[in-house]
């Protein structure tokens, strides 16, 4: 695992989810420029705003919307149609969201328009009840002017998980805005018997629904990292998060300010990281303006003791 010297921004600012290479709008600082999640999937065809790929069990997708002045009916639009696509088997979406701590034309901000707008598109989908269907998910910051979203779906059976430690995104009160977060901490997708792939959705130093350290990154650092494991116990995949037993692990690790790079890298190089890990250090704001390091991990071949 290699990083840039801290501050360095590297160009393009992208990553590859699918096949092909996604502008996400969101700066490379250190680590991998190149994610692949899902390196076979291959172009299947095209619904609406969104681009459709297939590898093996997955259905994959990308699409894209301008938020000029609004992230409401964006996220709406787009949520309406992945879940049109994705039916039941929605397990993992990934959010990248303009100016995600500045306000819209309605004074809100744009974290909380678009929570609204994806809430909205949810139960219209799948009715009362919608917030124990929810899959993993993180929603981050871009220097972009639209608002892409990516996803994927299977055909595998899979589980939903919270974390001991926080409470259900889905159950914020209403001083986070008009409507909750629609995400759940992670998601297993059971592939093989004992064999699962895992996604540990954004992870930041959020407690209860307080934010910890409001402005500190090491004490940000540190309960992130303890709020992972405590997830990775609670869903089956223990509390290495799959370290060590032959999974391919992926993490992203999102930073508010680009000179938190090497600190944040040393750290999890000797806290949390193997040598097989492939890692991306990105330049984005996070969910709510007091946080300054989010961590999300896809782990792919997992031993896992939760049952499907």
């Amino acid at each position: 695992m290699s990083s840039a010297p801290a501050g360095t921004v590297t160009e393009p600012s992208q990553l590859v989810l699918l096949d092909e290479r996604i502008a996400t709008g969101v700066p490379v600082l250190g680590g991998e420029d190149v994610e692949r999640l899902f390196p076979q999937a291959r172009l299947a065809s095209a619904t609406g705003a969104f681009s459709l790929y297939q590898q093996g069990g997955y259905t994959l997708g990308v699409a894209s919307a301008c938020c000029a002045g609004d992230c409401v009916e964006p996220a709406r639009s787009l949520y309406r149609e992945l879940l049109a696509i994705a039916g039941q088997g929605l397990c993992r979406v990934w959010n990248y969201v303009p100016g995600i701590n500045q306000t819209d034309a309605e004074g809100r901000e744009n974290y909380k328009s678009f929570c609204l707008g994806r809430a909205l598109a949810f139960e219209e989908a799948y009715g009362r009840g919608f917030e124990h269907r929810l899959p993993s998910a993180s929603a981050v910051g871009t220097d972009g002017d639209n608002l892409v979203v990516m996803f994927a779906a299977t055909t595998a059976r899979s589980r939903h998980f919270e974390n001991p430690l926080q409470t259900p995104a889905y159950e914020y009160p209403a001083d986070y805005g008009p409507r909750p977060p629609s995400f759940a901490r992670a998601t297993l997708v059971h592939t093989a018997e004992g064999l699962c792939d895992a996604f540990i959705s954004g992870t930041a130093a959020i407690r209860g629904h307080r934010s910890i350290a409001p402005g500190r990154t090491a004490e940000q650092l540190d309960c992130t990292i303890e709020n992972m494991q405590a997830l990775g116990v609670h869903c089956g995949i223990g509390r290495s998060l799959a370290a060590g037993d032959g999974s391919q692990r992926h993490l992203k690790v999102y930073l508010r300010h680009a000179g938190d790079l090497d600190f944040v890298a040393r750290q999890l190089f000797e806290r949390l990281l193997q040598p097989t890990d492939k890692v991306s250090y990105l330049r984005s704001d996070v969910c709510r303006a007091d946080l300054n390091v989010e961590i999300e991990l896809s782990a792919f071949g997992v031993r896992t003791t939760a049952q499907g």
